[in-house]
């Protein structure tokens, strides 16, 4: 930080398997930032950003911290559990801010990790009751889960693992790693064990692959899906038809469609600096998450104190941001909570600007309101 500027970092993966959703998240940041740095910055200061790309490695990611560590305040992006999990001890030395990007509930109980929504867990629930609202689940029925191995797939399974115990269903579980490329043995053992609801926790490409594989398997269910394993190219794809018919995403933030006051505000802009380019709902990730930060950065501002455990401070003293139906009413005070409980519900449609239409606005489950409280 220098009396003109504070540098916040991106350590991302921007040639990996996550790249389609981090160019557009950055976009988001970037323009946000634009926004603050027009009206004078924070403190008077200019907000920067200091990238590195990890790729989806995890070494590369640690020669990119120690790089950027020395040069920035906090972190606006740190993208991928592996790479969160490796650069964490550290972080809890150098005490600087951090949001990953991540919606994981075990990283709730950092002190130093800003998770910006809702919780894997949480997501999943909102969704399934999206479904059992609509009788496509009811008392008995079995939910079929295909997750990754680590924070994203586990947690969201406790959220699959949760609603069965509540509503009397059962849970048929398929656990794959990063680099489990063909998903025919984990979708045709859940068609078997006769799923009423497929839920996917994977990355992008193994999303289209398995959605793929239900189709050529005749398997018409429902498909719940985090936003976080979508990529706006599959609607390019040959499974774009099935991905319209059958599958619906859960997610923390508004798609860039979303008729809401944050999101009209994101346009607006947006379009004025990519004309013609819409942008995704990691766009409006990254606007939220942006907007988050720059809360709690004016806040340590205005107690004169912008050092890193000023703006700890600051973090852990934040009890309100109203985001504009970006997300819900974010709350940061609450130690060991998410920020945020409700979600937002999408199907992809390729006619629409960044390829998701919204089916549900912010919508909290009564379990997800139960799970808190056993939380307490």
């Amino acid at each position: 930080m220098s009396p003109e500027s504070i540098s916040l970092g991106v350590l991302t993966d921007m040639t990996g398997p996550f790249k389609g959703s981090s160019v557009f998240r950055i976009r988001g940041y970037e323009l946000y930032l634009d926004t603050v740095n027009k009206r004078g910055g924070v403190c008077g200061r200019r907000i920067e950003l200091k990238q590195k790309d990890h790729a989806y490695d995890v070494q590369k990611a640690l020669d990119g911290y120690f790089e950027l560590e020395p040069q920035v305040l906090g972190f606006i992006d740190v993208a991928g559990q592996p790479m969160t999990a490796a650069i964490e001890p550290d972080l809890m030395q150098t005490r600087a801010l951090t949001v990953p990007g991540s919606w994981a509930a075990s990283l709730l109980g950092n002190p130093h990790m800003m998770i910006v929504g809702t919780t894997y867990d949480l997501d999943i629930i909102n969704g399934l009751d999206y479904y059992k609202r609509r009788g496509l689940l009811t008392t008995g029925d079995t939910i079929g889960h295909v997750h990754l191995r680590g924070n994203f797939g586990d947690n969201a399974l406790e959220g699959s693992r949760f609603v069965a115990e509540n509503w009397n269903m059962k849970v048929s579980e398929q656990a794959v790693t990063e680099t489990t490329a063909n998903l025919t043995e984990q979708i045709t053992a859940l068609k078997t064990a006769g799923a009423k609801v497929l839920a996917l926790s994977l990355t992008p490409p193994q999303t289209a692959a398995a959605v793929g594989i239900a189709a050529q398997l005749g398997w018409q269910v429902p498909i719940l899906s985090s936003a976080v394993s979508y990529d706006p190219a599959i609607m390019e794809s040959p499974v774009a038809p099935v991905f319209a018919k059958q599958v619906l995403l859960t997610s923390p933030v508004a798609p860039w469609s979303a008729d809401v006051e944050g999101v009209r505000e994101l346009r607006a802009g947006y379009q004025e600096r990519w004309p013609g380019e819409p942008g995704t709902l990691n766009t409006v990730h990254g606007y939220t998450v942006a907007m988050a930060y720059v809360a709690v950065l004016e806040k340590a501002c205005a107690k004169k104190d912008l050092t890193r455990d000023g703006v700890l401070r600051a973090f852990h003293d934040t009890n309100s941001i109203k985001a504009k139906g970006l997300t819900g009413e974010l709350r940061f005070s609450l130690v060991g909570r998410p920020s945020a409980t409700q979600s937002y519900m999408s199907r992809p449609d390729k006619s629409v600007p960044g390829t998701l239409k919204v089916e549900e606005n912010l919508f909290e489950s009564e379990l997800v309101k139960l799970k808190g409280t056993r939380a307490r």
